[in-house]
């Protein structure tokens, strides 16, 4: 009798074992590219969908192309949907838009994304993110806290806080990007470096308000970037300390006249001024009035500029020749 037991649970360890194996080694056997279009034309209609069908911690990238169309969904990849790339059609037809906003319900800041990232090693390009929600205070467009995330071409429409840059060891990288939106449009903790960027302004207020964890180096840090504005705004700033550890930097990139000449704003606290970090480094246009800066922030001399390197804000490894995340 107990030898007869015993074998089945050898069976049975034999069979579970052997349709494990089969299941994580055979990448073959999973999907690995989907479709969305709204036409119908297709695997899925709605971006979600395609995301729920995912495998998670696929044994190799996914990756989902989205048709042109305007899809109006609040969509979330989570932490376990990891090494995913979204490719639009193209960024100014490829829209995924909602309106929720903070105050509707019981909903808060951090509730009111239209898409939310949090599966590490997030791709996408050519999309635009959209928050329709309009003026009715915060409204996010994109909740992003995935770590080596790398957005392409893509744009983002809002109004207050259009960009939450989540995750306080999470890295970021947005290249000939549009965001655009009224106040602190992009905060929050992460690391994120904004390259080739343009950022309209749309009302008097500001920019950025990073809370940058104190033990970390870099906040955010915009690379030849253009800022504009629209024709209602007279003053802007640069940005705002969302807690005291915050950090901003401008680097190389166009500034317009209506930058405010301080530039930068302590919240209301003047302690602030002790630990933020608020810089830039040979910037131009009007807006650039170095001589009349807030007196607490900071012209980076040559060699601090060197050290804002990709490779040195990003980089899995300073000293690594091996190609990097966020080599394109």
């Amino acid at each position: 009798m107990k030898n007869t037991i015993r074998l089945k649970y050898i069976l049975f360890f034999l069979f579970t074992t052997q349709f494990f194996f089969a299941q994580t080694s055979n990448p073959e056997k999973y999907k690995y590219q989907f479709t969305v279009a709204k036409d119908g034309s297709g695997e899925f209609k709605y971006i979600q969908d395609a995301i729920d069908a995912m495998r998670k911690f696929p044994l190799a990238p996914i990756i989902l192309y989205i048709k042109n169309g305007v899809y109006n969904e609040k969509i979330e990849l989570s932490a376990n949907n990891t090494d995913v790339t979204f490719i639009g059609e193209s960024v100014d037809k490829t829209i995924i838009s909602f309106n929720d906003y903070s105050g509707r319900g019981k909903m808060g800041t951090f509730d009111s994304y239209t898409v939310k990232i949090s599966g590490n090693r997030f791709k996408a390009e050519n999309i635009t993110f959209e928050n329709a929600a309009g003026r009715v205070g915060q409204a996010v467009a994109l909740y992003v806290d995935a770590d080596k995330a790398v957005f392409k071409n893509c744009k983002f429409l809002g109004n207050q806080d259009t960009i939450y840059h989540g995750g306080e060891y999470a890295r970021q990288y947005f290249v000939d990007c549009h965001i655009e939106g009224t106040t602190d449009f992009i905060f929050g903790p992460a690391t994120a470096v904004f390259k080739n960027c343009t950022l309209l302004c749309k009302a008097n207020s500001y920019i950025t308000a990073p809370n940058t964890p104190k033990d970390k180096e870099f906040g955010f840090v915009f690379i030849d970037c253009k800022v504009s504005v629209t024709n209602e705004v007279d003053k802007m700033y640069l940005g705002r300390p969302w807690r005291a550890w915050a950090k901003s930097v401008f680097i190389k990139c166009e500034l317009p006249k209506q930058i405010a000449p301080q530039a930068w704003d302590n919240w209301g606290d003047s302690d602030n001024e002790k630990t933020t970090f608020f810089a830039e480094y040979e910037c131009t246009g009007e807006g650039f009035k170095p001589k009349e800066r807030a007196s607490w922030t900071h012209q980076l001399k040559k060699s601090e500029a060197e050290r804002y390197t990709l490779k040195n804000i990003l980089g899995s490894n300073s000293k690594s020749s091996e190609k990097e995340w966020y080599e394109l």
